[in-house]
Order: structure tokens, then sequence, then C-alpha cells
């Protein structure tokens, strides 16, 4: 380990690997140190397909010292803290690390303590996540007899805003194959099922066909893991209407100004999640607790050799993998450009990200849009001869089980274009 670098990469997640992975393919010479303290590296948009027993958890698995591209050093440490005016990043075991260029990509953590109950209840019994621990979101689907399936979200951003209700599809799949007498409800402090209005028309058949209770102005607050009762405050602007018929049926009681609880015989739900707490202490972010980039060249707003990307970045548009896809590119350009003494004018990321909403066994509807909400789907989908990527299609349910993890492990990672 050297004791500066030219590009110091914070996060070896999808974003970290694959800036480094461009950048030594246009030049091997670089010197370039990726900071990440874990030893395994998760595909993590599998953990759906597994959390419906239909992917294997080990495959979604593999060694961070097999990944990290070769000509990069890895320092395997925690980042703590910043000296963005000395060019400075603090490590809890290596000491300081200077670079002349910074790319902030740590992703985000799982924050349990902004639910009352969460900490204590998450990952035990019927209180499960796809977000934490996916095979035992698999348990408690196939242990479920019956009664309250309740699927929900929280306020904050979360990696993929799609995936709370993809496992609710599975689910409402799972149940009714196997005549499971099963009342599905997702709940979301959102306003509806999705943004895009393409998505949202297919989505709202999809809940039809499943009998599900779709709740917006639903924001978590409390859990009850014992008494299997969780806590919502209804945050829309039609109070009254919190409680309906349909509510007496799932047994939703008001507990207070715009409180409802809602009891359950399975719960799964995203943790809150935010960015790590060295991020959030820095001066590096905006008043959100995000860091604070040009929302097309990534470039920080302040000290213009630091570039963020990926979950940590605040940038109006989904927190996902195929945002990063399109990210990565426009960072490295930019960075290339500042190497030669040039300004880092490639500002061509768009907003692009992309959800592959999972609707049931063998079936998919893949979302991809920009800042505006515009429905932009990839032209290279006729080849598989998916004309309306806004449809539920079975070669989108092969292209998220086999195309995707094919993709990210033998090109994304390893820096090719994708």
């Amino acid at each position: 380990m050297k004791s500066k670098y030219s590009v110091l990469i914070i996060g070896g997640g999808t974003a970290g690997i694959m800036t480094a992975a461009q950048l030594l393919k246009k030049d091997s010479s670089l010197s370039i140190g990726i900071i990440d303290p874990a030893d395994t590296h998760y595909y993590q948009p599998a953990w759906t397909l597994v959390g419906g027993g239909t992917y294997n958890y080990d495959d979604t698995a593999k060694p961070m010292k097999d990944l990290i591209p070769e000509g990069a050093d890895w320092i395997q440490d925690y980042a703590t803290g910043f000296d963005a005016d000395n060019n400075i990043v603090k490590t809890q075991n290596s000491g300081e690390i200077a670079y002349d260029y910074l790319v902030v990509a740590p992703g985000l953590v799982m924050d349990l303590t902004l639910i009352d109950g969460l900490e204590s209840a998450l990952g035990k019994g019927v209180v499960c996540s796809n977000y934490t621990d996916p095979k035992h979101t698999w348990e408690v689907i196939q242990n479920f007899k019956g009664g309250n399936a309740v699927f929900t979200q929280p306020t904050t951003p979360i990696k993929c805003g799609g995936a709370p209700q993809k496992i609710a599809y599975l689910a409402a799949d799972h149940f009714r194959k196997n005549k499971v007498n099963a009342r599905v409800i997702f709940a979301t402090p959102g306003t509806v099922l999705f943004g895009v209005k393409e998505i949202r028309e297919t989505l709202q058949k999809v809940v039809d066909r499943y009998g599900m209770h779709f709740k917006p102005f639903y924001a978590p607050i409390k859990i009850d893991a014992d008494k299997k009762i969780i806590t919502y405050k209804y945050v829309g602007d039609d109070e009254n209407q919190c409680v309906t018929n349909e509510s007496k049926e799932i047994g939703e009681r008001i507990s207070g100004e715009a409180l409802i609880d809602m009891p359950f015989d399975m719960l799964h739900l995203a943790p809150p999640q935010t960015a790590p707490k060295f991020i959030k202490e820095s001066n590096l972010v905006n008043q959100d607790g995000w860091v604070d980039v040009n929302i097309n060249s990534l470039q920080h707003n302040t000290y213009p050799n630091i570039f963020a990307l990926g979950d940590v970045a605040a940038l109006p548009t989904a927190k996902t993998g195929a945002a990063i896809r399109k990210q990565v590119p426009v960072v490295v350009e930019n960075l290339t450009f500042m190497m030669n003494n040039k300004p880092a004018s490639n500002k061509d990321y768009k907003g692009y990200s992309s959800c592959p909403l999972v609707t049931g066994y063998g079936k998919m509807a893949l979302a991809e849009f920009d800042y505006e909400g515009n429905f932009t789907p990839d032209p290279k989908l006729k080849q598989m001869l998916v004309f309306n990527s806004a449809k539920e299609h079975w070669r989108l349910w092969m292209l998220k089980k086999y195309g995707l993890p094919y993709l990210y492990w033998n090109k994304m990672m390893k820096g090719e274009a994708v």
C-alpha cells in the first residue's frame, strides 16, 4: 500500500470496481487504490430471487480479492473521514492516504434505529428483509400459513425502490399456487405504485390479478414483533380516508392522530437507509446527507477533484446498479480530462436508472427511465424479441435470472462496456 494514489476510490462495490477497471483499461500505469473492508462482494440484484426461492444465495457472492482489477491496490480498511482541502482520506488502521483525485462510492448503510422496534425484530420470526437476509425471507414465505402478509418500505431513499414490491409479487404468486389464504398488503409512503406511467399501468394490473391491497401514504414508524403489529403514520392529505371498509378486512385500527396499527402474520420490509456515518459527518454532503455532486457530470460541487457515484451520490434518480452502469463512463472520462488539464466537461449522465420488476415466477417488466421520469427502454431489447418492456414478458425474466448476472460478473466488473 502506498501513502498516495493518483486515483483513490472509496468502496469496492459495483461503482468502485467498475470505475477502477475502466480507468485501468484506458491507462494501465495509473496508480489506483480501492478502500473497502469487506471480504466478499455480493450481486445484490439477485437477492429478490433468493427471497423468492428461485436463486442460490451462494451464487450471489464472490471473494473481493478476485474482483479487484489487476493494477489496483486493495486497501482492506474502513474509511473514517476526509480532509478534502488537503486531498486526504483518513482510515481506521492504515493512517492517512493522499490522492490527486478521489472517487466516493461506499454505497449506503441500513439504519434500523429509524423505525422503532425494528432492530430487535428484524431477521427473527416472521419479520424479514431481502436487503439483509434473503434466505430468511424465503423461509418465512414457505412457512406462511395464511393471514396478513405485509410488505412495506421506509421514508428514506433505498437501494432499488421497486424491490419491496417485487418480493410482494413473488410471494403473492407463491401463495396463490400453493392455495395459501393470504391477504397480501403493499404499504408505501409513496403516492403511486411506480413513478413511470407505462410501468404503473402494468403494475396496477398485477396488483389486481393477485387481489393485493395497495396502501399509499403509509409511512412505517414502529414495529411490535411480539404483538405482530406495525404502526404507520398516514402522510396523505385525506386523513379520513386512511381506514376504510377494506381496512376492516385486514384488521387496521386508528391508534392516534393519523396513526394506523396494522396486524401482520408475516412482515417484509426494506430497512431505512442512509449514507455511511463518515460521509454524513463530512463537508462533502448536501443538507440531506448525500454527496453533493453535479447531477450530470458527477463532479463535486465544491471540490473539483472529487467525484461521487452510485447510491451515496445526491442524484434525483433510483439507486440501482443499472444507474451506475451509465454513471461510470462519465466519471472515467471526466477524470481522464482532468488528468490532461482539461475541465470535466462530460455532462452526459441524464439520470438513467432501471428497475427489473419481477411480477411473478417467469414474468417481469423492465422499467428504464431518466431524471424526468421518461420511459427510456434500451433498443437492444428488440434483439431479444421484447418490443414493449413495460409489459410482463418471460424473456425479461430470463434476462433477470441469467443474462444480467452474467453481464455483471463477466463484463461490468471487468470494465467492459455494456
